[in-house]
């Protein structure tokens, strides 16, 4: 059931994963400074402020052999032990590290041109004179934002001894690909724990029809990185971008549940690491329970979740996406809702303004569902 659903969604029809329980999620807060309203989410920053973890003492540190002689993340460690082997059966606990991709070239161009041209005209074409953004790849800037991260990284595991992910997975779209292989290619990881990331096509950025969010095919992922592994299902060609219609943020949120779901019900360890996008993450945070914390590129987030079965089937909840209009010549202005105030009177349209695109047209049915833990 959950394979023959798993295709189904790469032709826009479906998301199930089959049980007769469902997860409700939520997020322990009062552990990271990215859990407090009272943190700058502009200013933080994750590689100067431990990831973010707050100093302080935890109720498992009576019972923690050498506290004294601990780092705060290696008594953190102990206590998210203490959580998982204290709870019922039901109840799992893991640490999420979500990270943003570094700065791609569709970033830079709608720093250049703007939001409102950006998002109504320029977006919507392949690039150019200057550059592509077609599944956009990493700037110069956006490289180096993936090699801070793994300098924290390295720091992180061989000062702060940092717990490290037991599983990694990266969005398919290059510029997650790129910042992943940078971030983690290299560290002093433990043999069991060793960096060959999942490619799940549920971590790509929110669908729009912007050019920036339409992967390549499987063939190219897999020759560009031959150590990463596709995920089972995953389509050779993208099936859900179209140019025409978006995703709406419910059809986001389900979506990323599903991903959740899959992610809790199927992998052991409590350490994942998830290379993503701003939109998300924003909608796993959502969908975790957490405040909003925008990340700028290449920036990370640790949430610690605790994710519980809950009895009786889940109903299946269907989201359907809608289309998009645009501007066929760079616009004045976009209004307060996101709609396009395109120049000459000129109405918006959903024609696209690249022609070779997929032809589907999603609409998804999801079942949040799960085995036991």
């Amino acid at each position: 059931m959950r394979n023959f659903c798993h295709n189904l969604l790469l032709l826009g029809l479906c998301i199930s994963l089959a049980s007769a329980s469902q997860i409700k999620y939520s997020t322990v807060t009062g552990f990271f400074l990215q859990d407090l309203n009272t943190t700058n989410t502009t200013t933080f920053d994750y590689s100067t402020q431990n990831l973010g973890l707050i100093n302080q003492a935890y109720d498992s540190d009576k019972d923690c052999p050498n506290v004294n002689k601990l780092t705060q993340w290696q008594k953190f460690e102990y206590q998210l032990a203490q959580l998982n082997h204290k709870s019922s059966k039901n109840i799992e606990y893991k640490l999420l590290y979500l990270g943003r991709h570094g700065e791609g070239w569709h970033n830079a161009a709608e720093t250049f041109y703007g939001t409102p041209a950006w998002n109504c005209y320029w977006a919507e074409l392949d690039g150019n004179a200057s550059a592509s953004w077609v599944d956009a790849k990493l700037t110069a800037n956006g490289i180096a934002q993936a090699q801070k991260a793994h300098n924290f990284w390295a720091n992180a595991i061989s000062v702060q001894r940092i717990p490290t992910p037991n599983k990694f997975y990266t969005s398919p779209l290059s510029r997650c690909l790129a910042t992943a292989n940078i971030t983690f290619t290299g560290l002093n990881l433990p043999k069991k724990k060793k960096f060959v990331p999942v490619v799940k096509e549920y971590l790509r950025e929110g669908m729009s029809i912007h050019t920036c969010n339409w992967r390549s095919n499987k063939t190219y992922i897999q020759n560009t990185y031959p150590g990463f592994k596709v995920e089972s299902g995953f389509s050779e060609f993208d099936n859900l971008w179209n140019g025409v219609t978006s995703e709406t943020s419910t059809a986001q949120d389900l979506r990323s549940k599903a991903l959740l779901d899959d992610i809790f019900s199927s992998e052991k360890g409590s350490y994942h690491s998830c290379t993503s996008h701003s939109g998300e993450v924003a909608s796993l945070l959502r969908v975790l329970g957490h405040i909003p914390f925008s990340l700028s590129t290449g920036a990370i987030i640790p949430v610690l979740v605790k994710a519980e079965i809950l009895s009786g089937s889940a109903l299946a909840t269907s989201a359907t996406w809608t289309a998009s209009a645009h501007c066929t010549v760079p616009p004045v202005t976009s209004i307060s809702n996101g709609a396009c105030v395109c120049p000459s009177s000129a109405a918006p349209v959903t024609t696209p303004l690249v022609l070779e695109q997929p032809t589907v047209s999603p609409s998804f049915t999801f079942v949040a569902s799960t085995k036991a833990f």
